[in-house]
């Protein structure tokens, strides 16, 4: 009998690595033309895959341009939180549909296409990054406890294997894209392409540059520079924001409370009282509680992480459709339809539930500003408006060095990030720059 279960086990082994062997040989994308929620065939070629790096599988979905996609740049797309998942920017931010969230009423969501999608002119790759994130997965669990830095390198292999599986895009303008805490990924990735394609690495990359919204760059400086930004927008008195400039002598975060004086730490409770019930992603927005079981939406987000997800049916009141956070409930209950993950060709049994990192890492665009100086590079063109439809759409500013070029730009009334809250100026503003038009 000993000797008959050792036969046994050793089958069933050679038989799980044989399948396992078969996903990871698997063909490097497959077409979806269809998607449900969506009625119809989807009128752009959009395909879904994984790209091994390791040990892990990375998960992607690829939206072909709906322009010229021979010529037309490719973009590697990744979102902030860290770990946010690639649907968060191909149904929020730049991709080609979004949910129908005004005539919900339960089920699954429904789908309409999106009139500012970046897609329209560039090809975009928007990836489950890093491995935990959205549909992305690994057999060692130890690669779900990822530095930035390892984080960055698991980009970079995944975008020449990518390339190697899709050369006829390799001539193509290639564009690192991120948003938020991704923001401090860019320069780590595309250092390191620089790096092979100096070295002589095949396949060489078309790399052209970066383009970020509300990158993460430096923690500490983003968080002290609320403050002041709080203080511009007209959060703070200018009597309470004077005094804690003084007292706490510009330092408002992550402060000694046995180094700073009493009237500092006084100042600063009053700072956190004022902003508290504040939604620091777009202050003009209301900061919703109306439709997540804890008081706080970004919380119930965290608590995902640890507990079986119990969504009640989202209330059928106005004022729970117009909470902004709305759209993301939706999200979870989409992506975890299992139709849905047969559909995008999910591999199945590969995760347990879909996930999306928090999305609450609020850049001041004073503390971009404020860094950007820092480069002590030649200002080419200071700051002026740039416009939409005949109207002042944001404030931008223009660096030079050594041959190379740095575009900065606001876009006026957008709150945490740009492309989720004006997404037709977003849109003009990519547009143009991509296709080195001036803003």
């Amino acid at each position: 009998m000993s000797s008959n279960h050792t036969k046994c086990s050793g089958f069933v082994c050679l038989l799980l690595l044989f399948v396992f062997l078969l996903f990871r040989n698997a063909d490097c994308g497959q077409i979806v033309r269809t998607l449900p929620g969506y009625t119809g065939t989807l009128p752009f070629k959009l395909e879904t895959g994984y790209v091994s790096v390791g040990q892990s599988e990375i998960f992607y979905l690829f939206v072909e341009s709906q322009g010229n996609p021979e010529v037309d740049p490719v973009l590697f797309y990744i979102v902030g939180g860290p770990g946010c998942a690639a649907l968060n920017g191909f149904f929020f931010q730049t991709g080609p549909l979004q949910f129908n969230g005004t005539d919900y009423t339960g089920g699954l969501p429904s789908l309409h296409l999106y009139p500012y999608t970046w897609t329209k002119t560039a090809s975009i790759i928007f990836v489950d990054a890093p491995v935990g994130s959205g549909y992305s997965y690994s057999t060692n669990a130890s690669d779900y406890n990822i530095t930035d830095l390892e984080s960055a390198n698991q980009s970079h292999v995944f975008i020449r294997k990518w390339f190697n599986e899709h050369p006829q895009f390799i001539p193509n303008r290639f564009f690192v894209a991120t948003d938020s805490y991704s923001g401090i990924l860019a320069p780590i990735i595309t250092q390191k392409i620089l790096d092979d394609n100096k070295a002589g690495v095949e396949p060489k990359i078309s790399l052209v540059g970066i383009i970020s919204g509300s990158p993460h760059t430096d923690g500490n400086l983003e968080e002290n520079y609320r403050v002041p930004q709080a203080h511009l927008l007209g959060l703070l008195s200018s009597t309470l924001y004077e005094s804690a400039k003084t007292n706490c002598n510009d330092t408002y975060y992550d402060v000694d409370a046995s180094t700073v004086s009493g009237d500092c730490l006084e100042d600063l409770e009053e700072i956190d009282n004022c902003l508290e019930q504040i939604n620091t992603e777009m202050v003009l927005a209301p900061k919703c509680a109306t439709i997540a079981p804890s008081s706080d939406y970004r919380n119930m987000r965290r608590s995902l992480k640890e507990k079986s997800r119990q969504f009640p049916l989202p209330s059928s009141r106005s004022t729970d459709y117009y909470c902004k956070d709305f759209g993301y409930l939706l999200a979870d209950i989409w992506a975890n339809d299992k139709g849905v993950q047969s559909t995008l060709h999910v591999r199945e049994g590969t995760i347990q539930e879909w996930r999306s990192g928090d999305h609450d890492l609020v850049v001041a665009h004073t503390s971009t500003e404020y860094w950007l100086a820092e480069l002590n590079i030649t200002l080419d063109e200071d700051w002026r408006p740039w416009y939409v439809g005949g109207q002042v759409a944001g404030y931008t500013m223009k660096y030079t060095n050594y041959g190379y070029r740095l575009t900065y730009a606001t876009v006026k009334g957008s709150g945490h990030s740009p492309t989720e809250w004006k997404g037709r100026e977003s849109y003009e503003m990519f547009e143009r720059w991509i296709h080195f038009y001036p803003l």
